[in-house]
């Protein structure tokens, strides 16, 4: 016979109904398009030098301007969150190892500089030395720039982003390479962007596998991927990036597949940064997040240490 259960469901609230956790204070759109813009500017400059070495130069000339241009409009977006230029200019006063935002600041000043030189030189064709050392310095800062975010987010204490540590560096780096991939595809003529659409459909599975391994990792802390506004824009990144994938393994006959997959791509890395802000957000408002983990932990450690 079952027993009855006398103690009602417990109802996770807080005093004065507030949040457990103070979420952050970053704005939207402007955090989560720095999210997209710098890391395809970071994947950018790597397909840039792959161009270069390959002497592809529609290809080269496209992924420069994707990586001058998406690291001018994400310092664009940060500086718009901060609220003032000089609170940008104070992160730099400071090299803090320990903080990622400083050490993501310190990656983003010097790679803007140093893709943009590259870009002047490929479209002046003045000092080409001088702009391909320009161009291998971007590339080598490029994967940290397309990555630091990923600890950025997961450095905090909000539940969602904090316990998907693991997976969130790979879900990045697979979104922002299918996405500088797919913008190459939109603008490189189909015989320059073999590599484009190579890296395109890397990132895609990978980011497509990482987000699947989190999810089922999480648990209950996967519900804000997966529930509200959050789950249906991370649901919505999940079929573009696979219709982008699948495009572009026609787009070397296509030049249509070519721009479903590149437009395809583009939106759904958008989204996915969207979605990971915004279910980080609804986790931080929502005391069980907090609490139920906490309570697992303690548990876990009390049954380890019990004889």
């Amino acid at each position: 016979m079952r027993e009855q259960q006398l103690v009602p469901e417990t109802e996770f609230s807080s005093y004065y109904g507030r949040p457990v956790l103070k979420a952050p204070v970053w704005k939207q759109p402007d955090v989560p398009l720095y999210l997209f813009l710098g890391g395809v500017a970071g994947a950018s400059s790597v397909l840039a030098e792959g161009a270069a070495l390959t002497g592809r130069p529609a290809l080269q000339r496209v992924a420069r301007i994707a990586a001058a241009g998406g690291s001018g409009l994400g310092t664009v977006a940060l500086i718009h969150d901060l609220g003032r230029p000089e609170r940008f200019l104070n992160m730099l006063r400071l090299f803090k190892p320990t903080s990622p935002l400083s050490v993501g600041s310190w990656i983003l000043a010097p790679f803007s500089g140093l893709a943009a030189a590259a870009l002047v030189s490929d479209v002046s064709g003045r000092l080409p030395v001088l702009g391909r050392l320009a161009g291998l310095g971007a590339a080598a800062l490029g994967p940290p720039l397309a990555t630091y975010t990923a600890a950025l987010l997961s450095n905090t204490a909000v539940p969602a982003w904090h316990e998907a540590h693991r997976e969130m560096p790979f879900v990045f780096a697979g979104s922002v390479a299918a996405a500088a991939g797919g913008i190459a595809m939109l603008a490189v003529p189909r015989d320059q962007a073999a590599p484009a659409r190579r890296l395109a459909v890397v990132g895609a599975g990978l980011e497509l596998l990482a987000t699947e391994r989190m999810r089922r990792r999480l648990g209950m802390l996967a519900e804000p991927y997966q529930q509200g506004r959050p789950g249906r824009l991370m649901e919505a990144a999940r079929a573009l990036t696979a219709t982008g994938a699948v495009a572009s393994l026609f787009g070397g006959r296509s030049r249509i597949a070519s721009v479903v997959a590149g437009a395809s791509l583009g939106a759904g890395s958008i989204l996915t940064r969207f979605g990971v802000f915004q279910a980080g957000m609804a986790s931080a408002k929502d005391p069980k997040y907090t609490v139920v983990p906490q309570r697992e932990r303690l548990d876990q450690r009390m049954r380890a240490s019990s004889p």
